[in-house]
């Protein structure tokens, strides 16, 4: 598909000496390119971790001033942990 695209002199300029010198072409460095914006923009998205958070009024009262250490406990109680 051929379309039009402004590109600042400058990076014209280096892309074409990049392109050159590795006996390459301008459109496989703008593919090449584009690939990898895509694949890192799709890698972003997929690692996004939604909170996750519950309705309530926070620890029940048994709970409320005990230390970690207790909380931990009754976690994991009868998971073999």
């Amino acid at each position: 598909m051929k379309t039009t695209v402004d590109i600042a002199d400058n990076i014209m300029e280096r892309s074409r000496e990049l392109a050159r010198s590795e006996k390459s072409t301008f459109r496989d460095l703008v593919e090449e390119g584009l690939l990898l914006i895509i694949d890192r923009r799709a890698q972003t998205k997929r690692n996004e971790i939604k909170p996750v958070t519950v309705k309530g009024n926070g620890l029940s009262e048994a709970f409320r001033t005990a230390p970690w250490s207790q909380i931990r406990q009754a976690a994991y109680e009868g998971h073999g942990g």
